[in-house]
């Protein structure tokens, strides 16, 4: 039988990151081997994983992260089953390989990153899944920037265009990317304007605001209005809609009481000002577990 020292499980700790008593227990089995260890280990992985299966990953991490050149943004979420395993360094450095993987455009974050995955599991004996994961390339002149909310809990990547370069180190322009991806993440807009809204949820809201104006002009009495009536004000209360849905029509969330500037507004404040023109042109935004 090998002679198993503290060095040699210290050593396969450091090459694996497993716990000390895993490590151990298998420098034993495999007599001292480190490279059947390590493989002993990782089917341990592949056996927590399986053994976990059945358990519900809830908590886990919203992350964002920008390349260097500052082309291309990505935002991943990736799921575990507590918030202790959520804030450890081992979840954090997968996840922040989770967010590489997507910067690089890879489309099997599963396969690319199986064996780190295995590796994470054994180490921290929960499940753990990489749910999703979007990358934004800039189109033109512009910017990209993210916000992470509550540590992890909810998070946005978006794209804001411009067209003179000095505007990128304008301090009003700096503050209205900051102030935008807040929005975004705080306001949860599902759409940027209306024009990306599809018509079927359009007509699916109309319908919802006739049959209200129906109901109410019934428990009212007196003599119903005409269908086209009833129409033409359930069209005028789709704004209503829009100012919850588009982010552009949203009530600009730095408001002070008794302001009413939408963010498309404010965002045309900042262009007059600086003599540019600026547009949100896109984002992607992420709830943990939505």
């Amino acid at each position: 039988m090998a002679n198993i020292t503290a060095s040699d499980v210290m050593k396969l700790r450091q090459m694996t990151g497993v716990s000390m008593m895993e490590c151990k227990k298998a420098l034993v089995k495999t007599e001292g081997d480190y490279d059947a260890a390590v493989k002993l280990l990782r089917e341990l992985g592949a056996a927590v994983s399986a053994k976990r299966a059945e358990k519900t990953a809830k908590e886990g991490l919203v992350f964002a992260k920008l390349c260097p050149c500052g082309s291309k943004i990505a935002i991943v979420e990736v799921n575990c089953e507590t918030d202790f395993v959520a804030n450890s360094a081992d979840f954090k450095a997968f996840v922040d390989k989770v967010a590489d993987a997507v910067l690089d455009g890879e489309t099997d974050l599963e396969g690319k990153l199986a064996e780190e995955k295995k590796a994470l599991i054994a180490k921290v004996g929960e499940k753990v899944e990489i749910r999703r994961g979007e990358k934004l390339e800039l189109q033109g002149t512009g910017v990209l920037r993210s916000y992470i909310h509550m540590g992890g809990k909810a998070g946005t990547i978006v794209e804001v265009g411009f067209g003179k370069p000095e505007t990128a180190e304008a301090p009003e322009f700096q503050q209205l990317v900051k102030d935008v991806t807040l929005q975004i993440t705080s306001a949860e807009p599902r759409w940027l304007d209306r024009t990306q809204v599809p018509q079927d949820v359009v007509d699916a809201e109309m319908e919802i605001n006739a049959k209200k104006l129906e109901a109410e002009q019934a428990e009212k009495g007196g003599k119903p209005k005409p269908p086209e009536i009833l129409k033409k004000i359930a069209m005028g209360q789709i704004g209503k809609f829009y100012a919850d849905a588009c982010l552009v029509d949203q009530a600009f969330v730095k408001n002070a009481p008794g302001e009413k500037a939408t963010v498309a507004q404010v965002v045309a404040g900042v262009a007059k000002k600086l003599g540019d023109e600026i547009a949100v042109r896109r984002f992607v935004r992420y709830s943990l577990g939505a």
